[in-house]
């Protein structure tokens, strides 16, 4: 974890929601994340930082944006980015400013971070809704790290041998969902984003007007 200078902001209604998909590598995270994002145009994607090297078919400023080592820090250092950590080496990190641009314009934004990064965000903003996705065994975990075909022997045993740190901090999450079946998981995923829409505090706010024409006292 990197050291970060971004000053505390509170949430409210009135602003966009702030999400987090966290999950062990290997999970279907990034698949059910891409559906979800389909499913729903109201969310918008943050793109991460990131000093690895491109995966064949990555693409710059779509799924990363992909900087070196020393510009990371140099973000890091003054105070540009909202949260980051360091896995397998390599650094992640997500922008503070554009995060705080979108939720004000009231956007939905939706984070793909690890528990440490979301450790990280809920502490600027403490009403971010955040879910955790599980595989439903270790063994499901090791197949789909083998059959994606995008890691070396070496480095898979790495990311399972991390999973278990991973998955102990779930229940640090607001919501675990256990992607056993892709569309059911999907299913649950969108379910939660709809109705993390409908709580009072944002309806009250969204829906001001209306309550106001019934003169009802509204209790956020």
């Amino acid at each position: 974890m990197i050291e970060t200078n971004v000053p505390i902001v509170s949430a409210n209604p009135a602003r966009g929601m702030l999400l987090i998909v966290s999950a062990p590598s290997g999970a279907g995270k990034t698949t059910l994340v891409r559906a979800l994002l389909k499913a729903d145009p109201a969310l918008r994607l943050s793109v991460s930082y990131t000093t690895r090297a491109p995966r064949p078919a990555e693409v710059d400023g779509k799924d990363y944006h992909f900087v070196d080592k020393d510009a990371f820090l140099a973000m890091a250092k003054q105070g540009e980015l909202l949260e980051s950590a360091e896995v397998y080496g390599n650094y992640y990190g997500t922008s503070g400013a554009w995060i705080g641009r979108e939720l004000a314009a009231g956007r939905d934004i939706l984070l793909e971070i690890d528990w440490q990064g979301a450790s990280q965000v809920r502490r600027q903003f403490p009403e971010t809704l955040s879910i955790f996705i599980l595989p439903p065994s270790l063994q499901a975990l090791r197949n789909r790290l083998m059959n994606r075909a995008q890691d070396n022997q070496d480095v898979i045993d790495k990311r399972l041998a991390a999973a278990a740190e991973d998955i102990s901090h779930a229940s640090e999450f607001d919501y675990i969902i256990v992607n056993d079946d892709f569309d059911e998981a999907l299913r649950d995923l969108t379910a939660v984003v709809r109705a993390s829409r409908l709580t009072r505090s944002r309806q009250i706010d969204r829906h001001a007007d209306l309550f106001s024409q019934f003169n009802a006292p509204v209790q956020v």
